[in-house]
């Protein structure tokens, strides 16, 4: 059974909104639909849940892209695989050393609880494959026209630009109008990622619930 969360708007100026829980997959499904995500503080703490304001989003409409960038896709010799393997992308996420954080959001309780998720229809993900070796990848969540972007990695250069190019062609070909970034990291703001304001950002995901588009939908291969 599926927790019930305190509405959004009720977390604190941190974002945070409630304490403890579980990540089953009904668990996680309330809370997307309702604009809530797991973030865990530490691998010792109780799982916290956050809805930040303001919140990160890359509007499909207001993407761009660097002429660098752009050279780099028209010469790229990468394999791009959609739902190819889910673990293999979390996995390299959660190992990932980030700048500013002392270790990884990505306990291996999120780990099984995305598996779930994927597993479930209600997750996906995008690997960047230099041969036969992962060197980039991407996962989120997708709930009809709710689709997020939780984290990525990359081991070359371009890679995780990559995953993002990919997924934002895919949502753009089904009119979705935003992948759902949560904050706007370096990559994001050089995609054209802006933060909107929470209240904003429910409105609009009660207009993306009414979208019945599945995974094999939305990122076919």
């Amino acid at each position: 059974m599926a927790i019930r969360f305190p509405p959004a708007h009720e977390a604190s100026p941190e974002g945070l909104l409630a304490i403890g829980g579980d990540l089953s997959v009904d668990t996680l499904t309330e809370a997307y639909l309702n604009g809530i995500f797991p973030w865990p503080i530490s691998k010792t703490s109780p799982l916290t849940w956050f809805s930040p304001d303001p919140r990160g989003v890359l509007y499909t409409d207001e993407v761009h892209y660097s002429r660098s960038f752009e050279r780099f896709l028209k010469k790229h010799k990468y394999e791009i695989k959609f739902n190819f393997d889910f673990k293999a992308v979390i996995d390299n996420c959660a190992l990932t050393k980030r700048k500013h954080e002392a270790g990884t959001w990505i306990t291996q309780e999120i780990i099984n609880g995305y598996i779930r998720l994927f597993e479930a229809g209600k997750a996906y993900c995008v690997g960047i494959y230099n041969g036969d070796q992962i060197v980039g990848g991407l996962y989120g969540v997708c709930f009809g026209g709710i689709i997020s972007g939780e984290s990525m990695f990359h081991t070359e250069s371009n890679a995780s630009k990559l995953c993002v190019y990919s997924v934002m062609e895919k949502l753009k070909a089904q009119n979705i109008p935003f992948l759902d970034t949560q904050m706007v990291t370096p990559i994001i703001e050089s995609f054209g990622g802006v933060e909107i304001d929470r209240d904003t950002y429910l409105e609009e995901l009660s207009k993306l619930r009414r979208i019945t588009l599945t995974r094999a939908d939305i990122f076919n291969s």
